[in-house]
């Protein structure tokens, strides 16, 4: 019996918290193989000692079937898991060549909207699933991802399609521990995640604070308002099915963020990485803006100011 081979590749925040479920699960499983494409000295703890993973009290130790730098060494996987930044995706999906073939269904969690189109480019005959994670994790040292919020689901799918692949896929996530639903209205999730992560990651970055300093400060508060009310009227003119009250069902997720909470993006300017995701959060809205003839003025100023910190 040929073994279900699932590829976690990208194994920071997102995908080392649901990669290590899946690992923990499915280690030694006769039927399902997880296996980790990671990089660096990440990859080199993760070979000698496993995955950390911790959520507050509670921690375990996942080990893959395999973990390498090299897609090659993995063989032809059913399912594809991409989470890598933004920034990474096409040279990601480029590396892992090795490990798809007409049948494999390729799965991104990533921030942004426009992951399935990009990763399309590439493999375009290839079933690719938009996708969305809610969780707050963090890599916090070579071979360790800390959980640090109150959230941790997964959505996935095609807009008005399943099919027995997709429901498998569901299904091994809901094994391993993981709160994980199959959409066929994967569009209205991925953009009002969409609308929440464009705000929170420009604000946090353009005003360099944590959630706690925003929701503290009523002028912050309405800054990140006036954003979220700005992608809104983008997804509107995208004929983007999204719930009436978005604007407070977004505040509200704001509020009951963890205070000492940011943004990936914050946390990348902070580090002073070299690539960023200022360019498919908050420049895809002001671009998207210019498309459609839509202001944009809150987006545009925090562009502006946040793209010339990058030039220094």
């Amino acid at each position: 019996m040929n073994k279900t081979r699932i590829v976690v590749a990208g194994i920071g925040g997102v995908g080392g918290y649901f990669g290590g479920l899946l690992a923990k699960h499915f280690d030694k499983d006769d039927a399902v193989s997880v296996c980790f494409l990671a990089r660096g000295e990440h990859l080199k703890a993760i070979k000698k000692d496993g995955l950390k993973v911790v959520k507050g009290a509670d921690q375990f130790v996942a080990m893959p079937a395999l973990a390498t730098d090299d897609a090659s060494e993995i063989g032809i996987a059913d399912f594809v898991i991409v989470t890598t930044k933004s920034y990474d995706l096409e040279q990601a999906v480029v590396q892992l060549k090795p490990c798809i073939d007409s049948k494999t269904v390729i799965v991104p969690f990533l921030n942004g909207v426009d992951s399935r189109e990009r990763i399309k480019s590439v493999f375009p005959e290839n079933m690719v699933l938009d996708g969305c994670a809610y969780i707050v994790s963090r890599l916090t040292e070579a071979g360790k991802v800390e959980n640090l919020g109150n959230i941790e689901k997964l959505f996935f799918g095609l807009d008005h399609f399943e099919n027995e692949q997709l429901r498998q896929l569901e299904s091994l996530f809901i094994q391993a521990g993981i709160e994980a639903k199959l959409s066929v209205n994967i569009a209205t999730v991925i953009w009002e995640k969409f609308i929440f992560i464009a705000a929170i990651a420009t604000a946090t970055t353009y005003f360099d604070c944590n959630i706690g300093a925003i929701v503290s400060d009523p002028e912050k508060v309405q800054a990140f308002t006036d954003l979220v009310n700005e992608v809104k009227q983008i997804a509107l003119a995208k004929q983007i099915a999204i719930v009436q009250d978005i604007t407070d069902r977004t505040l509200k997720i704001l509020h009951a963020m963890p205070a000492e909470a940011t943004s990936s993006m914050h946390s990348d300017f902070l580090n002073k990485k070299a690539h960023n995701e200022l360019q498919s959060l908050t420049g895809y809205v002001v671009r998207e803006g210019e498309k459609y003839g839509l202001k944009t003025p809150v987006f545009n100023k925090m562009f502006g100011a946040l793209e010339h910190k990058t030039q220094q």
